[in-house]
């Protein structure tokens, strides 16, 4: 058995191919993320992997919609969206695959 805490983890990250991790693989990567109200990620998109985000609690602008608790977003390679924290938030997020520097921003 081994055992972490999400604050060592690099941006909520716990799994993927990168360090730290809880689970090292190329397979996947899945993160618990947590936002202040007002926090934002620029516009960005991914080329190869799929990146799925379910709104754990909060509210959230993706694509240019808003989301809140229970939403689950599914950004196909090539989606473009920018994030902004509307509330305090929690996210989790799984990439499919492990795409490491698959981030590009707009």
């Amino acid at each position: 058995m081994k055992n972490y805490k999400l604050s060592d983890m690099k941006g909520g990250w716990i799994v993927g191919g990168f360090e730290p991790t809880a689970y090292s693989t190329l397979d996947c990567e899945v993160a618990v993320k947590y936002y202040k109200a007002g926090d934002t990620e620029s516009e960005h998109f991914h080329k190869i992997a799929t990146e799925i985000t379910c709104i754990v609690s909060g509210e959230v602008i993706m694509c240019g919609k808003n989301w809140s608790t229970g939403d689950v977003i599914v950004l196909s390679p090539g989606d473009i969206t920018s994030f902004k924290a509307v509330t305090d938030t929690i996210t989790t997020v799984v990439k499919l695959p492990g795409a490491l520097n698959d981030k590009y921003t707009v």
